[in-house]
């Protein structure tokens, strides 16, 4: 019997792991894209000015939109679990 050595690599932390991940980066690019839709959503349809508008909307409406994209790239069907 002949066996093959075993060739081990080194991994790295999973924190380097996984901010190389495609997977990762793709969230994160939905996320902001998903956060940038918001607020121009917000900005469209309240037709203010951007001094008038108060901070805190304009964070909610982000923050929806943020959690959108993150849905959108972390949902069961995004990663082909139906």
């Amino acid at each position: 019997m002949h066996f093959k050595p075993l060739e081990i690599k080194q991994e790295g932390s999973w924190i380097k792991r996984t901010l190389r991940s495609s997977h990762f980066k793709r969230s994160v690019i939905a996320i902001l894209a998903g956060a940038v839709a918001g607020f121009a959503f917000y900005y469209f349809s309240e037709g203010k000015l951007l001094d008038s508008m108060p901070g805190k909307e304009i964070a909610e409406s982000m923050f929806i939109g943020g959690f959108f994209g993150f849905f959108i790239t972390n949902s069961p069907c995004a990663r082909g679990r139906c």
